[in-house]
């Protein structure tokens, strides 16, 4: 049987974890889903991608998520996204 290849940006995986964490921190933010999608739309325009293609390289890429600057920067680019989407709400 074949293995089926996956090609995958991990950092939306990274941003959809984090997000939660970053709208929590904020009372005021909205968190419907037109807002919470464009602020991950947002944060992951600012961040690099990091596409991964099997198992290994998802494992890889995890490890990298622990550190804390490569926290820092996901924290950061969505931190600036709800201000952005705070100021100028689509819903």
């Amino acid at each position: 049987m074949a293995r089926q290849i996956v090609l995958k940006n991990y950092m939306e995986d990274c941003v959809w974890e984090l997000l939660d964490n970053v709208l929590a921190q904020d009372p005021e933010a909205c968190k419907c889903d037109v807002c919470r999608h464009d602020i991950a739309a947002l944060a992951l325009n600012r961040l690099p991608p990091r596409y991964v293609v099997r198992e290994e390289g998802a494992v890889y890429t995890k490890l990298a998520m622990l550190e804390a600057q490569y926290r820092a920067d996901v924290y950061a680019a969505l931190t600036a996204a709800l201000m952005q989407v705070k100021e100028n709400p689509r819903h």
